[in-house]
């Protein structure tokens, strides 16, 4: 990696920290290092499910998002413990201000993960990745998988390749002979049901992708189809963006009122609009969030900020309109209201995020994600008054 064979190359870095919930409990806990540990959102209820585990967990077959119950049997020694994202976010943020060491810009992607663009510091890329393992490992006892590559997609697909503890170099020479050979759904970007849809154009492979025609795949799945074609090919200038992160810290709607209004059955109506309007940001922007707040400006002007931090990761507008009004209920004074507000906060990509579910809840999750894609879907193409969600009564009629 020549730096002065072209002004114009990047040196991109992806951090990814190994088993990182994991990780902070058993520098904070020494006694627990060297066993085999599991987060799980819910320990005492047998189908809990585990949210992240260490390497000695993984090497009895114990996995994410695998039924607490299933792992205990693969590994009756486990132990497990309830996530605290209090911790998690404390020690994040002592890692992403080591990385701020090196440069400015570096891009968070969630709790444990983040993009340096290092091609102005003065050490070599292998260098800087090297010190900031050591120190991540030796000043907050966390470790981590670093790729280093000429753009984010490649840096991403570089810190996978060895953990824990890896330096992976992905040069673009090397994808033929290093990604081409991997199936699609190794790819980062390709989830289940897109790596489903490609094998029935017999696209099995990074590159089967690589060498499809761009304009068919564009056909097939829109915009995603090229942006796939470019990535299998190598191909990705984005920039490493500090300001993106805060895109994504928090997404909330508020309303000011035409009148003063202490109505409960219209300021719960008010909730609902602003809870649907939420939900439909956050899935457009593939986010779930870990806390949600309320804002209630009255008409003297007076503001009041209440919060609530929920078990689990919410994006559905049941569960925001729900929490929303309990927060509501249990603060307003009773005086009229001239403002409302809701913005889920802690935002993390949906991807990183778990729930801790039996089979019979997922398999609700599943409904319910299908039915709110129907009715987005129509709402976009007839309007958003062409459709609304029902509840269920106790009333027949």
């Amino acid at each position: 990696m020549d730096r002065s064979a072209n002004i114009k190359r990047r040196f991109i870095l992806h951090v990814d920290m190994n088993s990182f919930y994991a990780s902070v409990e058993s520098m904070m806990d020494p006694t627990l290092k060297g066993k085999p540990l599991a987060i799980a959102g819910n320990p005492e209820e047998r189908r809990g499910i585990i949210v992240t585990c260490s390497y000695e967990a993984r090497k009895f077959g114990v996995k994410t998002t695998m039924p607490l119950w299933q792992a205990k049997k693969l590994c009756p020694s486990l132990i497990v413990l309830r996530p605290d994202f209090q911790k998690y976010r404390t020690m994040s943020q002592k890692m992403f201000q080591l990385l701020r060491e090196y440069t400015e810009l570096v891009e968070p992607v969630s709790i444990d993960e983040g993009y340096l663009d290092i091609t102005r510091i003065s050490m070599s890329p292998i260098e800087a990745a090297e010190e900031i393992q050591n120190r991540l490992y030796h000043e907050l006892g966390l470790p981590s998988s670093i790729g280093i590559a000429p753009n984010k997609f490649l840096a991403k697909m570089a810190s996978d390749m060895k953990k824990p503890m890896g330096i992976t170099v992905l040069r673009k020479r090397e994808i033929p002979q290093i990604l081409w050979p991997m199936t699609v759904g190794e790819m980062h970007g390709i989830g289940k049901a897109t790596e489903e849809k490609l094998k029935k154009y017999n696209i099995h492979t990074i590159g089967d992708l690589a060498q499809e025609d761009a304009y068919s795949l564009k056909h097939r799945f829109g915009k995603n189809g090229v942006r796939m074609w470019e990535r299998a090919n190598g191909i990705d200038d984005r920039p490493v963006d500090p300001e993106r992160a805060s895109e994504f810290q928090s997404v909330g709607n508020s309303t000011t009122l035409a009148e003063d209004v202490s109505d409960e059955t219209e300021l719960k109506r008010v909730f609902s609009v602003l809870a649907d309007s939420v939900e439909r940001r956050m899935k457009g922007k593939k986010v779930v969030g870990q806390n949600l707040q309320i804002v209630i400006r009255y008409g003297d002007r007076k503001t009041v900020t209440r919060s609530k931090t929920l078990e689990n990761p919410f994006h559905d507008k049941s569960e925001i309109l729900e929490h929303a009004w309990s927060l509501f209920t249990k603060h307003w004074n009773g005086e009229p209201v001239r403002l409302l507000g809701i913005t889920a906060a802690d935002v993390i990509p949906k991807e990183k995020a778990y729930k801790q579910m039996d089979l019979f809840t997922f398999e609700q999750e599943k409904k319910r994600d299908d039915v709110n894609r129907l009715i987005s879907d129509i709402q976009k193409k007839f309007g958003d008054h062409s459709i609304i969600r029902g509840k269920l009564t106790d009333d027949p009629s």
